[in-house]
């Protein structure tokens, strides 16, 4: 019988030392999460390495093939680019390119810094 208490007596001190180690463990964990920067941060700046600054293409003098250097803009849709700004006239907004066939708002949410409208000289 007094094998079994020291037993069960040996089982909760190994029980509550795991305990205090894990305890130990989560606040390391805590700790060193606190001390890193926030990753939006460092994502937003790899992502600035990355992309070379773009000069910005104007929709109202741009050819077909300048326009197909645009994200999501192939040889079909600049196309309609060029065949809407010759029978409505110049682009007012970028955000007029919504009125060509195919272009919608996730189109233009990736044209968003790439795109302009000026006036042509």
């Amino acid at each position: 019988m007094e094998t079994r208490q020291k037993i069960a007596r040996a089982e909760w001190i190994l029980l509550g030392m795991t305990g205090l180690f894990l305890c130990l463990l989560l606040g390391l964990y805590f700790h060193d999460q606190s001390a890193l920067p926030p990753a939006e941060t460092e994502q937003a700046a790899m992502a600035e390495d990355i992309r070379p600054e773009l000069e910005r293409i104007n929709l109202n003098t741009a050819s077909a093939e300048e326009l197909m250097e645009l994200p999501g803009i192939g040889e079909e849709l600049a196309r309609r680019v060029v065949e809407y700004r010759e029978a409505n006239g110049p682009f007012r907004t970028v955000e007029q390119l919504t009125e060509v066939s195919g272009i919608g708002q996730g189109k233009l949410a990736a044209l968003e810094g790439l795109a302009t409208v000026e006036e042509s000289e």
